[in-house]
């Protein structure tokens, strides 16, 4: 399972002289955020984690990594004809439901979707940390450390 959620970032970690570099930093009408796309096993375990400033479906790919499961779950977000191929092509099933201004939807199993839920009470056990709930680090690769606490103290639950 596939899925992300964004996470709004305290005032004090944004602003730094980072050389040009935008520390996984997007902006949008409420302020400065960051979005996490995570990787969950078939248990709702955190597998892998990837931090970037726009969009679910350009950084899906680097969630998956090398890992072959035998189907991706993932919401809407993800609905990519690009994506979704790079995954049969690697015998992957996609389990996508397709957005409502598809011209031809996309059949999916409804009953292995049902466990989506599981990605988000992954995210639902995250959040409950307030390290990662807001973003106090001004680097990314501290708060990405602060994610990978967190899912450390998760996992043995």
């Amino acid at each position: 399972m596939i899925d992300s959620t964004v996470i709004r970032a305290h005032q004090h970690a944004v602003g730094m002289n980072t050389g040009g570099a935008t520390e996984d930093l997007g902006q949008s009408r409420g302020g400065f955020s960051t979005k996490i796309s995570a990787s969950f096993d078939e248990l709702g375990n955190p597998v892998a984690f990837h931090l970037s400033p726009d969009a679910d479906v350009t950084h899906a790919s680097a969630v998956i990594g090398d890992r072959r499961p035998a189907a991706v779950i993932a919401d809407k977000g993800y609905d990519s004809d690009d994506f979704v191929a790079s995954l049969n092509a690697k015998g992957i099933e996609a389990v996508i439901p397709s957005r409502k201004n598809r011209k031809e939807p996309r059949a999916y199993d409804k009953a292995l979707y049902k466990e989506r839920n599981k990605a988000e009470r992954g995210f639902n056990l995250l959040k409950q940390y307030r390290r990662v709930a807001t973003r106090y680090e001004k680097r990314s690769r501290n708060f990405l450390g602060m994610v990978l606490a967190a899912s450390i103290i998760i996992l043995p639950r």
